[in-house]
């Protein structure tokens, strides 16, 4: 894992304190979900699902598989989708790259790029572009789902395949968009989500 991906989650770790009582008891359910299927042998495929597929959906996605890997903890793929399909927004692009993550644009399919992102050179290419959650390569049965916008929740009250659902909304740094704010709140939210996975994997390695 790259230094600068090493010493971020280092410093997330040390804001489990920022995470609200009962926020975390809600990231224990994710938790408990993995924990179940790795006691069980089983594959473990995460669904992060916003409505655009194109920012909170691919930072849970990515932050998923980088606790995962700090944590040494195996058989977990992680994906990401949406209601629709736009782009992986470069602005959530941008904050990866401040953050320390080697990212290369690998193709263009037209208005919507793949991205290969790094944090360890060790590591075959975390692939991001936006898709509908049931569309290749995401699963399309036994996986759990992610629900990280309250529209997505709302519009999706069940996820056909999913044997686990969970609702985890945060907000859409969207709201900053060409505003003096924009770079600092998307990185702030992609660091929450990173804080709040690793709270997730740490969790999946108690007992």
């Amino acid at each position: 894992m790259y230094l600068s991906i090493k010493n971020l989650c280092d410093d997330l770790i040390q804001e489990w304190s920022l995470i609200p009582s009962d926020r975390k008891l809600i990231l224990r359910q994710l938790s408990n979900y993995i924990k179940l299927k790795l006691s069980e042998e089983d594959k473990v495929q995460i669904v992060v699902i916003c409505t655009h597929n194109s920012r909170r959906s691919h930072m849970g996605q990515i932050f998923l598989a980088v606790a995962a890997d700090y944590f040494r903890i195996n058989n977990i793929t992680t994906y990401s989708g949406g209601t629709e399909a736009t782009s992986f927004n470069i602005r959530a692009v941008d904050a990866f790259r401040k953050m320390g993550f080697r990212i290369e644009e690998d193709k263009v399919d037209g208005t919507n790029p793949n991205y290969a992102i790094r944090w360890d050179d060790m590591m075959e290419a975390c692939v991001a572009f936006s898709k509908r959650y049931d569309s290749p390569p995401n699963p399309t049965d036994n996986f759990g789902a992610i629900m990280v916008c309250t529209q997505a929740d709302d519009a999706c009250p069940s996820v056909s395949g999913a044997d686990f659902r969970l609702s985890l909304p945060y907000n859409d740094p969207k709201e900053y968009d060409n505003t003096a704010l924009e770079s600092d709140k998307y990185t702030e939210r992609a660091k929450q989500i990173g804080r709040e996975m690793l709270y997730v994997m740490h969790h999946t390695n108690q007992q």
